[in-house]
């Protein structure tokens, strides 16, 4: 099944974090956090003006991205948990 998100949504898959702490300790997965850092599978048209024009997105398929720890709403396609979140929850892109 192909998902595709309308107007100013995103789609995104979380990228897991480290599975050691930099000192070298192993995380198990109860102590984990959700990762707040993600990779962009698909993005709507864009947002609307008030006059129609539309406004084009500011991340494209592919792009990996910061997110707030609450953003975004999950759903699972295919079997995979995925989250779909507006272009506004974005912090910024990672390069």
């Amino acid at each position: 099944m192909a998902f595709t998100p309308l107007h100013d949504r995103v789609l995104v898959r979380r990228v897991e974090g480290e599975e050691k702490t930099a000192g070298g300790l192993i995380i198990p997965d109860t102590a984990k956090e959700k990762p707040s850092e993600g990779e962009v599978v698909s993005v709507g048209e864009g947002a609307r003006k008030d006059n129609g024009e539309l406004i084009a997105m500011a991340v494209a398929a592919g792009d990996r991205i910061l997110f707030g720890k609450w953003s975004g709403t999950e759903v699972t396609v295919d079997g995979e948990e995925l989250l779909i979140m507006k272009e506004s929850d974005i912090m910024g892109k990672l390069s």
